[in-house]
């Protein structure tokens, strides 16, 4: 099987970013967003997807972490993309319920071709530490959109927002490692009956 593996570097006026992506990893890798909550969930689709990540950012934290945090998600949306080329054998679907303590969360992951996000998380505050709680959809929408998938995120349960999102991250992480997969009866088709997702 070829490789499985993208780098991506993004700059703007607002961040400068540099992703690598290795999607039949160990979980290795270093995470240095700029935004150590970021870091802490990237975390969890490293290890529990048992994908190896390097995320370099400098953003304009200055302002806020708005900008770093959704331009990560589009360049790791980017790496995604990129890594799972012709897309040839994979499995396309994936879906993970993840508890933590109180909290737990479904996600259903399509490696579609068509990016849509439908994601329902009722925090129950605005902020976990000093991470503002809106910005995961921004993270979540510029990922998919650049990812060009189909993500559902339903936090079930919950009543401590940092378990609700991170009980997210690993579903996320769980769901991606299946979509992920190459089935060695399908290795040479696409999982679409119009021949391309």
């Amino acid at each position: 099987m070829t490789q499985r593996i993208s780098e991506v570097v993004r700059n703007t006026n607002e961040t400068k970013i540099r992703v690598r992506l290795n999607l039949d990893g160990t979980g290795q890798g270093t995470l240095n967003t700029g935004v150590p909550f970021l870091d802490h969930m990237i975390d969890q689709i490293k290890r529990h997807g048992l994908f190896d990540i390097d995320i370099h950012c400098d953003g304009d934290l200055e302002i806020d972490d708005h900008h770093t945090v959704e331009d990560c998600g589009i360049t790791l949306g980017q790496a995604f993309a990129q890594a799972l080329g012709d897309k040839k054998g994979l499995r396309r679907y994936g879906h993970f319920y993840a508890p933590l303590d109180e909290a737990l969360s479904r996600v259903v992951v399509d490696l579609s071709g068509r990016p849509g996000l439908f994601m329902d998380i009722p925090f129950t505050r605005a902020r976990i530490g000093s991470f503002d709680v809106d910005l995961f959809s921004e993270f979540f929408q510029g990922f998919v959109n650049h990812a060009l998938m189909t993500l559902h995120i339903d936090s079930l349960k919950g009543k401590n927002s940092h378990h609700q999102i991170e009980s997210v991250f690993k579903a996320l992480a769980r769901a991606l490692r299946m979509a992920c997969e190459v089935d060695p009866r399908a290795e040479n088709t696409i999982a679409s009956t119009k021949g391309s997702l």
